[in-house]
């Protein structure tokens, strides 16, 4: 991490999980748990339907809300889809773009990222963007070029001083949800070619104030090493995130960095 730059940002990925009786109960054990000294900046990304109980359960916790998901279009016969407009009137601020689960499952492609992040900055939202490589593309060798290729196709369009606003999720496919964790090498070694690549696009301003976030599997017994490292600035927390004594480890984590 480096504080000096950039926020440090743990932000928990709910994915399908809690109901918001279940949510404001997460909510009155993270209140009892939560340290008065806060240094990191602290979301909960939970499913769209709890967004409203989320938001109150929240207000009083310095915890932001963010959505899993968006739409790009601002109004139309899009049945189901969620506007970023809709979601900045609820009081969201993060919405996590790109999440590996959605590319896998309901066929998201860098063309549809790249426009779910114009939309959220044009709302004003923070775009949690996820990238990644799987099993199979690591051990080809292309972890780079992909990770390179994601993170330009994402920004293609967004303007330098709205580039500030994303944060860049490095999720390894093989580590989610697998209970497999890149070593901290591994993943410091991603998080600062991301860095280098927005280097490479903004320059070197821009890229120091880009929160990138580490996304696979990480916990509390592994989050201190991972967080030490220079560029990874935070986590984007699955599994852990369900539990408050496990997330507020890593938020703790995150706060003596």
């Amino acid at each position: 991490m480096n504080r000096r730059y950039r926020k440090t940002i743990i932000a928990g990925n709910w994915k399908m999980n809690k109901t918001a009786s279940e949510t404001k109960k997460f909510a009155e054990e993270l209140k009892r748990l939560l340290p008065r000294t806060k240094w990191c900046d602290i979301v909960v990304c939970v499913p769209a339907v709890n967004i409203p109980a989320a938001l109150k359960a929240f207000k009083d916790l310095r915890v932001s809300v963010g959505a899993q998901n968006v739409f790009y279009e601002k109004s139309g016969a899009y049945t189901g889809e969620v506007s970023a407009d809709m979601l900045k009137d609820l009081g969201v601020k993060y919405v996590i773009v790109g999440h590996s689960e959605r590319r896998q499952m309901f066929g998201e492609t860098d063309f549809s990222v790249n426009k779910k992040v114009i939309a959220a900055l044009e709302a004003d939202l923070h775009p949690i963007i996820c990238v990644g490589e799987t099993l199979d593309q690591r051990e080809l060798g292309v972890t780079m070029e992909l990770i390179a290729l994601q993170v330009k196709s994402a920004l293609a369009g967004v303007p330098a001083e709205k580039a500030r606003r994303c944060v860049i999720a490095y999720e390894p496919v093989w580590a989610i949800g697998t209970g497999k964790t890149a070593t901290a090498q591994q993943a410091a070694e991603v998080c600062t070619f991301i860095r280098a690549t927005i280097r490479h696009l903004y320059g070197a301003r821009i890229a120091r104030s880009v929160t990138v976030q580490y996304g696979g599997s990480m916990k509390p017994s592994n989050a201190r090493e991972l967080l030490a490292e220079l560029d990874i600035d935070g986590g984007l927390i699955g599994g852990a995130s369900l539990e408050a004594e496990q997330f507020i480890e890593i938020i703790n984590a995150a706060n003596q960095g």
